[in-house]
């Protein structure tokens, strides 16, 4: 195996596109080094941390948050299980968020959301001449 890879075989190895590539490394979340022709290679760490930008975007996080949590792990070698279970361990309660998040749009598919149309029968009932309205705009139920 190689130490090095080239920008096709991180793309075919992560399933992330070359285009995607490139452009995470212009934000600074991932980085290559250039041969004398310009080509880039990376280093084989970084399947692990493409796989951890995938997964984190996954989540909801941002691309800006992504980078605040790149930056506590190492940036020249493949993360250990503790650099992933330190990182890891706040994200139990943003992912119950996003479960939670996830039930409401379910609820939504079949009830009312709060956004005002009352075309459905469930919603005379559930927000009756649009009271959701007062809670602000767009679909107050479904967003908490």
């Amino acid at each position: 195996m190689a130490d090095v890879l080239t920008i096709s075989e991180v793309s075919r190895r992560s399933g992330v596109a070359s285009s995607a590539l490139r452009f995470y490394e212009q934000r600074g979340l991932i980085a290559s080094e250039r041969e004398g022709s310009g080509h880039r290679r990376y280093p084989r760490a970084v399947l692990r941390r493409i796989a951890f930008i995938v997964f984190a975007q996954r989540l909801g996080m941002s691309l800006d948050e992504i980078s605040d949590e790149l930056a506590k792990l190492p940036p020249h070698h493949a993360p250990s299980r503790r650099d992933w279970s330190r990182l890891s361990s706040t994200w139990e309660a943003r992912i119950d968020e996003r479960i939670a998040e996830l039930e409401r749009l379910k609820l939504g598919l079949t009830e009312c959301i709060g956004c005002g149309c009352l075309s459905l029968d469930r919603c005379k009932l559930a927000n009756p001449g649009d009271h959701a309205a007062r809670l602000g705009a767009g679909p107050r139920y479904w967003m908490g």
